[in-house]
């Protein structure tokens, strides 16, 4: 897996280089995700995933995953279920300034 600053850019950038992760959900099912980027609310990080149908392509539904995001000593990736409704208010609010500061930076370079 690409390291937390890599992620961190993958947002802003339009290149091809996405990175995908296949998730193991609680029913037993696998879904293949697209990492949109880590980013944190306070001291916790948090990743974006946008999950992927059989193509390889977005889903219709436009539905993203959003995990607590942590790293054991050895660099390996873990999430977690986020339980507290506040705490997914929160990060989803700064998951959608994310995504406007995005289209703001690409429409800023797409007028120069």
């Amino acid at each position: 897996m690409a390291s937390k600053e890599d992620l961190q850019k993958n947002l802003n950038t339009d290149d091809d280089a996405d990175i995908c992760v296949t998730l193991d959900l609680d029913d037993g099912t696998q879904v293949e995700c697209e990492i949109l980027t880590i980013f944190d609310v306070g001291e916790q990080d948090y990743i974006a995933l946008l999950p992927l149908d059989e193509k390889g392509e977005p889903n219709e539904e436009g539905e993203v995953f959003i995990y607590r995001y942590s790293e054991d000593s050895e660099g390996n990736p873990n999430l977690e279920n986020i339980q507290d409704d506040e705490e997914y208010e929160a990060v989803s609010d700064r998951f959608d300034e994310l995504l406007d500061e995005a289209d703001y930076e690409k429409l800023a370079d797409d007028d120069e």
